[in-house]
């Protein structure tokens, strides 16, 4: 969600976010994601939680085909476009600086014969939250938003208004830092979280989280 300023960084393992594009095949489709370190940091590269999460809904654990979707934090747009291929009503959502750039990759890579579709939209983590419906959605995606801790309460609060008690949550994260693991406790404080996948090669968790009814509280 944070867009932080470019540095410089000479480490080849990270030589790929520096690339102006990034290309994938998801859905039966290539798909192809501009990328721009240089002028929006970490909002414009696609991270491997994002490339992870795809993996995870092409497993078709969750039915997507005409289910309400919303991407949090989208970046460069690479998870909502998946589900929206795959027969989603998706709501990628970033904040205002970003969105030119998430407009772009969503329009060049969503044909207008995709099953589903997708619409950008602006939200900032606690902010204006009743400009979206309260539980008005059946799947929440976040890849890779877990890492300023000045963000974990807003994202909380979001989630919070975004989850009815039948919406599913689904978080890809690389767990860096204690803080990683705080928020993971400060959100089963609030929902029901376990791990459903777990991709070695590129150390990416796929938490699965739901909101806790009265009754599983008795």
């Amino acid at each position: 969600m944070a867009l932080v300023p470019y540095v410089e960084n000479p480490l080849p393992a990270l030589s790929k976010l520096h690339n102006s594009s990034a290309q994938f095949r998801f859905a039966d489709r290539d798909l192809r994601l501009a990328q721009d370190w240089k002028s929006l940091g970490v909002a414009a590269v696609v991270w491997d939680a994002a490339v992870v999460m795809c993996m995870y809904l092409e497993m078709g654990t969750l039915e997507l085909k005409g289910k309400g979707v919303i991407e949090l934090g989208a970046g460069t747009g690479l998870v909502g476009i998946v589900a929206a291929l795959m027969g989603a009503k998706v709501t990628i959502t970033d904040r205002e600086p970003a969105l030119d750039f998430l407009s772009a990759n969503v329009k060049a890579n969503l044909a207008l014969d995709s099953q589903g579709s997708a619409v950008v939209s602006e939200l900032s983590w606690g902010q204006d939250l009743d400009r979206y419906p309260a539980g008005g959605f059946d799947l929440v995606l976040g890849a890779d938003i877990v890492y300023l801790e000045d963000t974990f309460v807003p994202l909380l609060q979001t989630l919070e208004h975004l989850c009815s008690d039948t919406t599913v949550v689904l978080l890809a994260c690389k767990i860096r830092y204690k803080r990683d693991t705080d928020f993971l406790s400060m959100l089963r404080r609030q929902f029901r979280v376990e791990e459903v996948y777990y991709e070695t090669q590129r150390d990416i968790h796929v938490y699965k989280a739901w909101k806790v009814s009265p009754r599983e509280d008795l």
